[in-house]
């Protein structure tokens, strides 16, 4: 979680499944939501938050990008090699930025 709530999140590289979850995660804490809470929010059960937050089973499309618009997060489409995803933390390194 981040010391000062004011500064956001960095944007994370997801490379595969498994850097999802901790981004969803870090979202949700970000904004002192418990994960039920957050569920309750999004539309969907503390179940499947909970099962995408940690990685485990599959999570349909529609209801990831549900859990994301309702967090506040949005998924962006681009080409690996476009100078924007340079700036882009790998997500290791935006963990390791993270207290």
């Amino acid at each position: 979680m981040n010391a000062d709530p004011h500064i956001p999140l960095p944007p994370v590289r997801v490379a595969q499944a498994s850097d999802l979850g901790p981004a969803v995660r870090a979202r949700r804490r970000e904004q002192s939501l418990r994960i039920d809470d957050a569920a309750s929010l999004s539309g969907v059960s503390v179940d499947l938050l909970s099962r995408l937050e940690n990685g485990k089973g599959s999570v349909r499309l529609d209801k990831l990008l549900i859990v994301l618009d309702g967090l506040g997060l949005t998924m962006v489409i681009s080409p690996k090699d476009h100078p924007w995803m340079q700036s882009v933390a790998q997500p290791d390194a935006a963990r390791a930025v993270r207290p």
